[in-house]
């Protein structure tokens, strides 16, 4: 492949990335203020599958076309930005993988509470704090990512 198309897979690997986190926290955040367990374990469950189809494809794509360009590119994948990218990356999965985790839960303990037809449990509670405040930190590490991308400073 030319170096334009492993270009154009690495860009849309990145826009589903930042589209998909931003989507789904949206969502998510959303259902949650309803505090209706049969909404939030509806918009959970699409989460969940939206973060299996779109976020880990785009996760896996990601350091491929991004190896494939740095290569094609004579980019060093351990100096500079190439290295900072890499290392947010990484940083960026360590919240991913436990959010994931905590999206199934929190899915499993709305479905429970709505078959139940009670409120939702103070564990829904206290994952959702935690599953939104390792947003964040992931979020704005995608966004760093991105801007390394786009201007490739030296440093």
């Amino acid at each position: 492949m030319t170096y334009e198309i492993w270009l154009f897979l690495h860009v849309i690997g990145a826009t589903v990335l930042l589209g998909t986190g931003a989507g789904i926290a949206f969502f998510m955040v959303v259902s949650n203020l309803s505090n209706d367990p049969k909404l939030i374990a509806h918009v959970a469950g699409i989460v969940v599958i939206a973060d299996t189809v779109f976020t880990a494809s785009a996760a896996i794509v990601q350091p491929i076309t991004g190896y494939i360009l740095a290569r094609e590119v004579g980019w060093p994948l351990f100096e500079g930005w190439v290295a900072l990218s890499l290392a947010l990356y990484v940083f960026v999965g360590v919240f991913w993988l436990p959010v994931v985790w905590m999206q199934i839960q929190m899915r499993n303990l709305a479905r429970t509470a709505q078959e139940a037809g009670t409120p939702l449990p103070a564990r829904y509670h206290r994952l959702y704090r935690w599953w939104f405040a390792c947003g964040f930190p992931a979020f704005g590490a995608v966004m760093a990512i991105v801007w390394l991308m786009l201007t490739k400073p030296t440093f």
